[in-house]
């Protein structure tokens, strides 16, 4: 699924150079949990941002599903954001006047989607993401924090991406919210998806199948997580 070669990012400011990935290299296989965990300036926004397509690398490869995405344009980088990878962030990114299945049928609004098409598809997500059906023409801001999630959740699967990328999702949930949220995410591992969680805190990334623990720049280490914590959703 995802193949990271020597992959380095500088930044110029003012002619000063800073050097925030420093030869990171890692795989993923199709189907795994990996956490790439790490302190605050440790270089993993920045990595998130290249495995999202959403930069591009100073040097080295990234190849998404076969494909080197380290090169590309603009226009291509969102080829591949829109149609490979689902994006799951902290602060949700829903508008909050809109109903959740209209939040989560947005992607397919811009890929000219039927409309029962889009409400099929918004309606399986959400059904995955583990919404009660209940719930799908509230609007996002008359929902909890985790339901919140769910739909941020469900948006991210609704064009049936190859990758879920998880930007610190319980950053904004309190721990028994975010275990529901973990859970979810576990049982979407266990259906198939592939998904990469950035965290900065160890009990998150203890639910992953593998943590790649990242430090200045570069991987301290990378191993299979011997104690997982999994959860169930109720």
């Amino acid at each position: 699924m995802i193949e990271i070669r020597n992959i380095t990012k500088t930044y110029l400011n003012d002619d000063v150079e800073t050097q925030v990935l420093k030869g990171v290299s890692f795989s993923v296989k199709d189907g795994e949990f990996v956490a790439i965990m790490g302190p605050s300036g440790s270089g993993k926004s920045t990595l998130m941002h290249i495995l999202g397509a959403l930069d591009t690398p100073t040097s080295g490869q990234y190849f998404l599903d076969g494909k080197d995405v380290s090169d590309l344009s603009d226009d291509e980088l969102a080829d591949i954001r829109r149609s490979k990878i689902g994006f799951v962030f902290q602060s949700f990114n829903l508008l909050p006047r809109a109903t959740v299945m209209r939040n989560v049928e947005m992607p397919l609004l811009y890929s000219r989607v039927p409309k029962e098409e889009r409400e099929e598809k918004a309606k399986a997500a959400l059904i995955s993401a583990g919404l009660s059906n209940d719930r799908f023409y509230h609007l996002s801001n008359q929902l909890s924090g985790g339901q919140m999630q769910r739909v941020a959740i469900a948006r991210s699967l609704v064009n049936d991406p190859a990758l879920i990328l998880a930007d610190e999702p319980t950053g904004n949930l309190d721990t028994k919210t975010g275990d529901i949220v973990l859970a979810t995410f576990q049982k979407l591992n266990e259906s198939g998806k592939t998904v990469v969680l950035i965290t900065h805190e160890q009990y998150v990334a203890e639910h992953a199948e593998r943590i790649i623990h990242i430090r200045d720049g570069v991987i301290l280490e990378d191993k299979k997580n011997e104690n997982r914590l999994v959860k169930k959703l109720q």
